[in-house]
């Protein structure tokens, strides 16, 4: 999409780690101590370019993680984080690009793993305030429903959603979902596999985004 193209969206729902907040160098930071308390495989500095190309199977697979423990990982990471919230930055550009929906009258959504306490908390008031309708809490395969919750919140239709994230995964859930995908660059799937994987769009800045409205 050019930046001549009319805007076909109604409904932005948006991933936040990754996406909107800069998590992945804290994800690094504490990813083995995860890994030790729950017996999985450590991430060495040689397997980060690899898990950024893999989808959450592949990563599952890899890291040796059992089934049964994802949600109590899930757990003790959102725990962990909330104790860590001021080390997670957003990225630049963030408020602009809230301000700039609200001013076109695009509504606005935040589907994210993490619990929408933290999530508000690491936005900021401010730009909390600008997303209309959060469903926070997901399981690692969970966005799929998320994403249809507030499509029926907002009350636009799966055909005028489009969902903004990071992670293969979120693509996945979004084709679930029956919604339009918008992949960023400059999360925690690398570029390359997130083009091999087709997104509707792709961006490489917040920018990017705006310039498509």
């Amino acid at each position: 999409m050019t930046a001549a193209t009319a805007f076909p969206y109604k409904l932005v729902i948006f991933d936040f780690d990754g996406t909107l907040g800069d998590s992945f160098p804290w994800f690094l930071r504490h990813v083995n101590s995860v890994a030790d308390r729950f017996k999985f495989r450590r991430v060495e500095a040689g397997d980060i370019a690899m898990l950024r190309r893999a989808g959450p199977h592949e990563v599952i697979r890899h890291l040796g993680v059992s089934r049964w423990k994802l949600p109590l990982i899930a757990r003790h990471t959102r725990q962990l984080k909330t104790a860590h919230l001021a080390d997670i930055p957003l990225f630049p550009g963030v408020a602009t690009l809230l301000r700039t929906l609200k001013a076109q009258g695009v509504a606005t959504a935040m589907v994210s793993s993490d619990i929408e306490a933290n999530v508000r908390h690491a936005l900021g008031g401010d730009n909390a305030a600008l997303i209309g309708h959060y469903a926070c809490g997901a399981s690692l395969f969970g966005k799929a429903s998320k994403f249809r919750r507030v499509m029926k919140q907002a009350g636009v239709p799966a055909e005028q959603s489009l969902a903004i994230g990071d992670e293969i995964r979120d693509l996945d859930a979004a084709r679930k979902a029956g919604i339009a995908f918008g992949a960023v660059s400059w999360g925690y799937s690398c570029p390359q596999a997130l083009r091999s994987h087709a997104p509707d769009m792709m961006f490489a800045t917040m920018d990017d985004i705006i310039a498509s409205l």
